[in-house]
């Protein structure tokens, strides 16, 4: 690498910072909600609230962070996310009601939305086009390693709530293990907002706002100097084409032109989150805590979870120009269904039973003569056995110790479930996850492009709300086989609508793309 390719690198990798507070913001909670949920005595559906808030206020800010960013610069606007990142961190760690835990939790959701948007734009305009593809996907790979630092940092404050050393009961750790996990956040929030104060603003921000100069100076650290008046005429063509773009209004998305590719667009935006993905995600440790394993292993199979997730991530981004887009849809789509159809199968097959040896060791917490009505009873289903709990105990303590006693009762291959969770998260993450993005930027035509990817990309955030509020409701109501069967027959239909409908993008240019898909 040259100084210009070093100095780039750099920067990207701290911008990129951004990223993993994402994904470390948004993974986080996985490990909260087994503790809150009984603490603040929630219904599943207020838990499904405690999740979801976040991709509410992320959405909201993805309207707005675009426009925020071209008025005050990249770089700005990026600290300010640094700071509702720290803030939203200390207030969830210290929140003493339920509601200030969601108000909490959206003020980091404001940061999410910036972050997502900013970062990968910031590192597109700060990069020399031929290392602009590489650099845009530190971003993408930070998200996925801030998910996986998550986990990790959630199973190890876990681990030290249950040791015996000193230090450890000094800090609280085995008191307040979930605000722990929350507040741990506030150190690499504050380490990206005072990492940002050592780049430069973006030129093509510079630029836009006829600092020319200022341009100059920030590409004499990333071009040689023949190249830094060219890339400025190209920066001042491309903002009048910005400037034309801007007059695009909404209805022109649904001209009968465009009917084909907004039809892909949509599609592919409900898919990637209609098969359970942020589910997975963000209540790892709870379903794989009803297979039985207990709390501990729990954490650690949702740390084997991210770690899968990282290494297909680059994978895909490896294969994506060699294979093409299609052929990797097709393969992860497929895989996604197989794997919620096993994981379907290995619920519906379990089975659950307290004998009384099993009974006589759980916890001494737990009142056991109340569980007498179900000595020897076998049950089918988690939902008869979930119902029966209640009954018994009462839904404080069914709640509070719902994984012992699954861990107690359940017959079922665990392997099974585990092999299901990896098989669909290795799927997603070579198909639909990297996919779906790189498809957004060739499908639709260069005019109303912007617009149209605002618009596929707030009906993704949606149906991702969506699924993150009502899991732990399906999983009551409906139980673990069919929820996931569900998540399957969504993967079929997506299957059969790529197979049918979506065209191959490599290797063809954008011109060529849009003469063939939208008809005039």
């Amino acid at each position: 690498m040259n100084k210009q390719q070093l100095y780039t690198t750099w920067v990207t990798i701290t911008v990129a910072l951004g990223g993993f507070l994402m994904g470390f913001d948004a993974s986080v909670i996985s490990g909260v909600i087994k503790f809150i949920e009984p603490e603040f005595a929630l219904t599943k559906l207020e838990l499904g609230w405690s999740v979801a808030s976040l991709s509410l206020t992320a959405t909201l800010a993805m309207m707005f962070g675009g426009s925020l960013s071209d008025r005050y610069g990249r770089k700005p606007i990026l600290q300010a996310a640094a700071i509702l990142y720290a803030l939203s961190a200390i207030a969830s760690a210290i929140a003493p009601t339920f509601l200030l835990l969601v108000i909490a939790r959206m003020i980091g959701g404001f940061g999410v939305g910036i972050s997502l948007i900013i970062a990968p734009m910031y590192i597109a305009e700060i990069s020399p086009p031929a290392m602009r593809g590489r650099m845009v996907s530190f971003n993408q790979l930070n998200i996925v390693l801030g998910i996986t630092a998550a986990f990790f940092s959630n199973y190890l404050i876990l681990q030290w709530a249950q040791a015996d050393a000193e230090w450890t009961k000094t800090m609280l750790f085995d008191k307040y293990t979930w605000r722990w996990m929350l507040g741990v956040e506030t150190f690499p929030a504050l380490l990206y907002f005072f990492g940002m104060f050592l780049v430069p603003e973006s030129p093509r921000w510079q630029i836009m706002k006829d600092k020319i100069e200022s341009a100059k100076r920030t590409l004499k650290n990333i071009l040689s100097d023949s190249e830094i008046e060219e890339q400025i005429a190209q920066v001042k063509e491309s903002l009048a084409q910005d400037k034309e773009e801007s007059k695009v209004s909404l209805k022109e998305l649904f001209v009968p032109s465009m009917k084909l590719v907004l039809m892909i667009g949509i599609v592919m935006a409900v898919l990637q989150q209609i098969t359970g993905i942020n589910a997975v995600f963000f209540y790892a440790p709870m379903i794989f805590e009803q297979s039985g394993i207990g709390t501990d292993a729990s954490f650690i199979q949702a740390i084997l979870v991210g770690l899968i997730n990282i290494v297909f991530t680059i994978l895909a981004m490896a294969l994506i120009d060699r294979l093409g887009r299609k052929p990797l849809l097709l393969f992860g789509v497929a895989g996604i269904a197989v794997s919620m159809f096993l994981l379907t199968y290995g619920f519906a097959t379990a089975t659950y039973s307290l004998t009384p040896e099993k009974i006589a060791a759980l916890p001494e917490a737990i009142d056991k003569n109340t569980l007498l009505t179900m000595t020897n009873q076998v049950f089918e289903s988690d939902t008869d056995f979930k119902n029966a709990m209640n009954m018994s105990l009462g839904n404080s303590q069914a709640t509070t110790y719902e994984s012992e006693l699954i861990t107690a009762a359940i017959q079922m291959n665990a392997v099974l479930i585990l092999l299901g969770i990896i098989g669909f998260v290795a799927s997603f993450a070579i198909s639909v996850g990297p996919v779906m993005w790189v498809l957004f930027s060739e499908l639709f035509p260069l005019r109303v492009r912007g617009l149209t990817i605002s618009f596929v990309g707030f009906i993704n955030s949606a149906v991702s709300f969506l699924i993150q509020l009502i899991f732990p409701w399906e999983l009551s109501t409906l139980g673990s086989s069919l929820t996931f069967a569900i998540y399957g027959i969504f993967a079929v239909l997506g299957l059969i609508f790529t197979i049918a409908i979506v065209p191959e993008t490599k290797g063809r240019s954008l011109e060529e793309l849009e003469k063939i898909l939208v008809k005039k």
